[in-house]
């Protein structure tokens, strides 16, 4: 098995800058296992999780939805008005998605040990991968990169969201100037999902990674 070679792409960036765009031409393209920090995100605060009752008792029941799911908006509202309160939640929520990514990754090593595949290429597609500290998880960093801006304008059509919204989300994250600072790939999504997709392409086919 030594000859085995397992590759993580952490596939990051900042909030609306393009990371589903990539992640799901990735997918589809390449056929890579994608790795979501937002669905385990959401699985963690599924109706009567344990992680999701002291979510509830601090903050009561106006952030839930009828049907029992976290009211994700109203709790957005929140939390990213108040760094305190944003920290509280990620260490409710960050150990879990943690697990859940060691736990399919090492789903997959087993798979490709089990077959005739020497190779495995995985991409874990997480917001917040510097500031929940998992970098050790991956084996090199993309950063998705748009002007300020784009970014902005992209979160308000996006979400629906008011200019000082979109502003209190995109500040609560590290700066995406940082973050490029610390990839081992900066992709420029300023322009055209056409030139972001042959920014990806360039970059696979320099390690003989070719789409089907």
């Amino acid at each position: 098995m030594s000859d085995r070679i397992v590759r993580a792409i952490g596939l990051t960036g900042g909030i609306a800058t393009g990371k589903t765009a990539i992640s799901n031409y990735l997918a589809d393209a390449y056929e890579f296992p994608i790795l979501d920090a937002d669905i385990y995100a959401r699985e963690a605060v599924h109706p009567d999780s344990p992680i999701l009752k002291p979510i509830v008792e601090r903050y009561g029941a106006l952030i839930l939805l009828p049907d029992g799911n976290l009211n994700r908006g109203e709790l957005g509202n929140i939390i990213f008005c108040n760094p305190s309160e944003r920290q509280w939640l990620e260490q409710q929520i960050h150990p879990y998605v943690r697990r859940r990514f060691v736990e399919a990754t090492q789903t997959c090593i087993a798979a490709l040990n089990l077959g005739s595949q020497n190779t495995l290429t995985l991409v874990l597609v997480v917001p917040l991968l510097f500031e929940a500290q998992m970098t050790d998880l991956c084996t090199e960093i993309w950063v998705v990169y748009c002007s300020p801006e784009v970014q902005l304008q992209r979160l308000m059509q996006r979400d629906g969201l008011s200019y000082d919204r979109a502003s209190a989300r995109i500040n609560a994250q590290m700066p995406l100037a940082q973050k490029c600072q610390k990839a081992d790939l900066v992709l420029d999504n300023s322009s055209t999902l056409d030139s972001l997709f042959l920014q990806v392409d360039a970059q696979l086919t320099s390690i003989s990674v070719a789409p089907e």
